[in-house]
């Protein structure tokens, strides 16, 4: 079973967007009216007037930093919501802008995979660079540099960690916060983490990672789906003694109000290039095996995550088709400038677990069975067994039965480590 924890189906909506510019390592540092940008997850809803980020919550987090240098791990998503009149477009303010403004002394900001605007590539290199308003430096931690050097640490007192996540253990933020609280450990920083809602934190789900499979899509043995917030993961990762020799961070959570894991929540800016909506995001725990297999998952359309496709599926059985191209994002993307039959999931009810069949169904019905897996399968599965058990024809209700019991004791650990309903 998919352990679920929806109790009811309230919507609460950011109307914020923050457009995905072409420039390494630079913001606009000016308020930005939503109703002018394109490219961005927004909706009609109005605002709701419960649910506050932590990034909001600056009265809980600035006496923090007062006299204090700080570094920051952001990007295009550490975003603080304005307060606007009634009926009028809701404007936001990057973090950093913010904290300039309030004369905090700001050292290095650190941005994770796909760079401080968040454009680049899965996978791509990040070059450091500059905000080009505020002269701050930006320190990529991607490529050989997923951890903090002692170097780009010299002079920080504080961390802020500020990041949208999107619930699923193979999406690399959580890797990320796994080496910034490791290097804020071996280097007596204290972190502060700016709590943000998980989109796919209604239920948890998935195959448990195997230890000796731990790689940078997956660290540490939990399932595909966790349910945790930023916030929560941080607190699993100190009190499981996960980073190296067990030392644990000084860690200090900015706690969102009015938040519950079974609220339905829609981002208001995409997280990553490839996740350009709330449909991609729920289906993004499902459809990120493909990309361990000779299938595109939408990348090089406009609808990533929400499309899957191969030269190599029987045309007769997918009659959806489509031809991958280069775009921002996913410059070389798998069967570029191919056609790919398949099909479009972007109509597909909502989803509370995730969907196997999709994968099985693409494996059964491919040209070539034999090519169909490759080596990064096991990584994004945290082991084989999956990959074995697709390949010996068990249906998604048997192979979702092996995974029960790690699901249990996984859930077990989890209520440890929750900070909210």
């Amino acid at each position: 079973m998919v352990y679920r924890f929806f109790k009811n189906t309230f919507l609460f909506v950011l109307m914020l967007s923050v457009s995905c510019g072409r420039g390494t390592g630079q913001i606009n540092s000016e308020a930005t009216d939503v109703s002018k940008e394109k490219d961005s997850i927004i909706s009609s809803e109005k605002i709701s007037p419960k649910l506050v980020l932590g990034a909001n919550r600056t009265e809980a987090y600035l006496p923090l930093l007062k006299n204090k240098k700080i570094g920051i791990v952001g990007n295009q998503s550490s975003l603080i919501l304005n307060s606007s009149p009634e009926n009028k477009t809701p404007t936001y303010t990057h973090l950093v802008d913010s904290l300039v403004s309030l004369n905090i002394d700001i050292v290095n900001i650190f941005s994770p995979e796909h760079g401080f605007r968040g454009t680049a590539d899965a996978g791509e290199t990040i070059k450091d660079g500059k905000d080009l308003k505020t002269g701050i430096p930006i320190i990529s931690l991607y490529g050989d540099n997923k951890k903090p050097k002692p170097e780009q640490l010299k002079g920080i007192e504080v961390m802020i960690f500020d990041l949208q996540d999107v619930g699923a253990r193979f999406y690399t933020y959580i890797s990320s916060l796994h080496y910034v609280m490791e290097a804020c450990a071996e280097n007596s920083i204290q972190l502060i983490i700016l709590d943000r809602p998980n989109p796919n934190g209604h239920y948890i789900d998935g195959p448990v990672l195997k230890p000796a499979h731990s790689s940078f899509v997956g660290m540490h043995p939990i399932p595909v789906v966790h349910g945790l917030t930023m916030g929560e993961y941080a607190q699993m990762i100190n009190g499981e003694k996960w980073v190296k020799n067990g030392i644990q961070c000084d860690l200090q959570i900015i706690e969102m109000e009015n938040y519950t894991h079974d609220l339905k929540y829609e981002l208001p800016v995409k997280p990553s290039p490839n996740l350009p909506n709330s449909k991609a995001i729920n289906l993004y725990p499902s459809l990120c095996f493909f990309e361990g297999t000779n299938v595109n998952a939408g990348r090089g359309t406009n609808k990533q995550f929400q499309v899957y496709g191969s030269p190599f599926l029987n045309q007769e059985i997918y009659n959806f088709s489509y031809t991958p191209e280069s775009l921002e994002g996913a410059k070389s993307p798998k069967h570029l400038g191919q056609l790919c039959n398949g099909k479009d999931l972007s109509e597909t009810p909502f989803l509370e677990g995730i969907n196997l069949k999709w994968l099985i169904d693409a494996y059964e019905n491919t040209e070539n069975q034999n090519g169909f897996f490759n080596s990064f399968f096991t990584k994004l599965a945290g082991g084989p067994e999956l990959q074995k058990q697709i390949e010996a024809g068990m249906t998604s209700e048997e192979i979702k039965a092996t995974w029960q019991e790690d699901l249990s004791a996984f859930e077990q650990m989890r209520a440890e480590y929750l900070i909210y309903k």
